[in-house]
């Protein structure tokens, strides 16, 4: 099944997501090899593809897990979470109905 997985940045926290994406990236390439990733992207925090220094409110995941406990534990381990660039996350279920 897919889960979404949202996650939201804590504020100010632009630099430790560009000095942790690398790691970030490498396990939604892992997923995206594996054909469990349906979209994954960041969330500007202004609206506008490329915030610059105003830097992202957080991130959207949508993969495909065998259970929620599961999701849940993935997300848990994001590098994001532990280099302080998150302050929570939350996991749900996700029913892909279109296209």
């Amino acid at each position: 099944m897919f889960y979404m997985i949202y996650s939201e940045d804590v504020a100010n926290s632009l630099d430790k997501r560009l000095a942790t994406r690398p790691a970030h990236l490498a396990r939604l390439e892992q997923l995206k090899t594996e054909g469990r990733l349906l979209l994954a992207g960041p969330t500007p925090a202004i609206d506008s593809a490329d915030p610059g220094p105003a830097g992202f409110s957080g991130s959207l995941v949508v993969a495909e897990f065998a259970s929620l406990a599961e999701a849940q534990q993935w997300a848990d381990a994001d590098p994001y979470l532990a280099a302080g660039v998150y302050q929570r996350s939350t996991v749900k279920p996700f029913r892909k109905v279109l296209p």
